[in-house]
């Protein structure tokens, strides 16, 4: 059912303090607040629910706290713990007295997550709205973009050959515990010490002994595969719940180093994709491609994020441009004139070519192309900061849905970061003249 709305009394209690008697209303989160348009949000997400069944929690609820998290780089835990001793953590959710215990559950946030889906997107927009209307961007910025794509890592470990047989068979074990399956034996302890082993001896460069404990794990996978399929022959449903697990372990078995085509990098997250970016720290990197959008000039603001999304199949970046642009015009709702692309976008197949701009190029480029041009690199730090104060470093969310929700949160976080910063600065500028405005005048009675 459609969560309730947001509603306040504002009016006070005997044993309860209000937030807006302790919080200091002029800092930059309690400002902002008041800019969200919680309720647009609220009716944009309404069809999302049907009319039946008990009330969701409140839309600002959560929605505030899953800006909170990214704003500040916080786990969905740690964004819990915070809210419950951070007062103006409790102002942006929209409470109106000070609670002293969380009121609902922390799987509420995967929950919301989950059903919002490509919805998302309207946080990104409403973060573009805000900084639009205090000042951080003008609208001739949004007229002019540099795109780009990066990794966004998986919370996975390195995908070695020893590791993934290894996690195979305890997830097999795993399963075969919940469900009941007595199996001949586990080889647990045999593939824990010939995991261990294979790590040694390929770090000594005993690479004869180290293929000797991968072909012992792949004969005790082998095994364990084959006595699990005995085991539960002729029993549909939990034939059903092992089908996954059989089939990904067959695969990690059967996969090869150097092999063409798909491979499995991780057994609990299959969607994970091995990226070259041609990088000399991290020449691979396992997780999925994120393609960014952000101004070209810098703003009054700073640079904002236009537009994020994750691009599964790890797509040639010159064939995502049409589409890109396309979701980057109608997020903004502002014809985009240039945009200007690395070498990596060669052969594009944007829909008027002659406004893309490829770093290197030299015919048509002159002027004020030319100083754009030389811009283009300018989106690095944006990732990096993207990167290392947001969660686009490393996304701990589920499943390609997950991929998906973490790299359009992860703009959105920046781009409020931007304007909290911005907010904090036209603060500071206020209070500098109104400094000046009392102090100069006394300055100028003469001493008697």
């Amino acid at each position: 059912m459609r969560p309730k709305k947001h509603e306040t009394t504002g009016s006070g209690d005997l044993f309860r303090a209000r937030l807006d008697q302790i919080i200091n209303l002029k800092h930059e989160l309690a400002q902002l607040a008041g800019k969200v348009d919680w309720d647009w949000i609220d009716g944009e997400i309404a069809p999302l629910y049907s009319d039946n069944g008990r009330p969701g929690v409140e839309t600002r609820f959560v929605i505030g706290l899953l800006l909170l998290k990214h704003i500040y780089g916080l786990s969905d835990e740690g964004v819990c713990e915070r809210w419950v001793y951070d007062p103006y953590f409790q102002y942006f959710t929209g409470e109106e007295f000070f609670q002293h215990v969380f009121p609902h559950e922390r799987s509420d946030l995967s929950h919301w997550r989950k059903r919002l889906g490509d919805k998302l997107e309207l946080l990104l927009a409403e973060s573009l709205r805000i900084a639009h209307e205090s000042g951080a961007l003008r609208s001739n910025d949004l007229k002019r973009v540099t795109v780009d794509t990066t990794v966004q890592p998986k919370a996975i470990a390195f995908p070695t050959d020893a590791k993934l047989l290894h996690a195979a068979i305890k997830g097999l074990n795993r399963m075969a515990s919940k469900h009941g399956v007595r199996l001949r034996q586990s080889y647990l302890r045999i593939a824990k010490r010939a995991a261990m082993m294979a790590g040694r001896y390929a770090h000594a460069k005993q690479f004869k002994r180290h293929h000797r404990q991968l072909r012992l794990l792949r004969t005790r996978l082998g095994r364990l595969i084959r006595d699990i399929r005995r085991k539960i022959a002729g029993q549909g449903d939990i034939e059903a719940a092992f089908e996954v697990l059989l089939t990904r372990a067959s695969q990690i078995r059967s996969q090869q180093q150097r092999q063409r085509g798909w491979k499995l990098y991780s057994f609990h997250a299959p969607e994970v994709e091995c990226i070259g970016k041609g990088k000399a720290s991290a020449p691979y990197e396992f997780g999925v491609k994120a393609s960014i959008v952000t101004t070209n000039a810098r703003a009054p603001g700073g640079q904002f994020v236009l537009h994020a999304t994750a691009l599964p199949g790890s797509p040639y970046d010159g064939h995502t441009l049409r589409a890109v642009i396309q979701a980057t015009e109608r997020l903004t709702g502002c014809a985009i004139e240039r945009a200007y692309v690395d070498k990596g976008y060669r052969g594009h197949g944007a829909e008027n070519p002659r406004r893309v701009f490829i770093s290197g190029q030299k015919r048509g480029v002159f002027g004020t192309i030319k100083r754009e041009l030389r811009r283009r690199s300018a989106i690095e730090p944006v990732i990096g900061h993207m990167k290392a104060e947001g969660h686009l470093g490393r996304c701990y969310l589920k499943g390609r849905a997950g991929d998906a929700a973490n790299t359009v949160l992860s703009a959105a976080g920046f781009n409020f970061r931007r304007i909290l910063a911005w907010l904090r600065m036209l603060l500071r500028l206020i209070l500098i003249a109104m400094t000046r405005a009392f102090t100069l005048p006394s300055a100028l009675i003469p001493a008697c």
